[in-house]
């Protein structure tokens, strides 16, 4: 009888611990890290297959990228900072308090705003909802290019929230929210 409930037990802890694990606190409070984005690893689609991610010496296929937010929940203290890890062709929106996916219009302006720099082409769709916007990152597209051509596609964006609630996060590139729903909430803690 023991051994059951300890079994049953451990089995529910760990089933907690599995639910929990998308939402990261920061345990000083002060700052968290989020993955915007990610390079895949191993096989990808052929034919014929390819077995690798090579992006050396420094090319960025856009087919390899993982279009999530990692945690997609985080939550910090007030005057805390959450440090954005870009990995790939993804421009950060924060929105404020309260904001849900469902609230951004990703059909304004019209004719839609696009990116600015030479890739890719096409321009790819920005979402360019002002309505409750606190930050708009960087274009990716005017980033520096590598070698390959293409922009830049990895950076560091560290965000600073004063203010206690949540805040929705999103990509800014309109296929990447809309199609992928690459996005995800900060809370801040007074």
């Amino acid at each position: 009888m023991k051994r059951s409930t300890r079994s049953i037990m451990c089995l529910g802890a760990l089933l907690c611990l599995g639910l929990a694990a998308p939402v990261v606190i920061a345990m000083d409070g002060g700052n968290a890290t989020v993955s915007f984005g990610q390079w895949q690893t191993g096989p990808a689609a052929g034919p014929p297959p390819v077995l690798e991610l090579d992006r050396f010496p420094n090319l960025s296929p856009a087919a390899r990228n993982n279009h999530q937010l990692i945690p997609n929940e985080v939550t910090i203290k007030a005057g805390g900072s959450v440090n954005f890890i870009i990995g790939g062709f993804h421009q950060l929106i924060v929105y404020d308090e309260g904001t849900q996916p469902e609230d951004i219009n990703v059909n304004i302006p019209t004719p839609p705003t696009t990116t600015r720099g030479p890739n890719p082409f096409p321009q790819a769709v920005l979402i360019d909802d002002p309505t409750h916007r606190i930050y708009r990152g960087l274009d990716p597209s005017l980033q520096p290019l590598d070698l390959g051509g293409a922009s830049g596609r990895d950076r560091v964006e560290a965000v600073l929230f004063q203010n206690p609630g949540t805040y929705l996060v999103i990509c800014g590139i309109r296929g990447h929210f809309v199609n992928d729903h690459m996005f995800g909430f900060v809370t801040v803690l007074p």
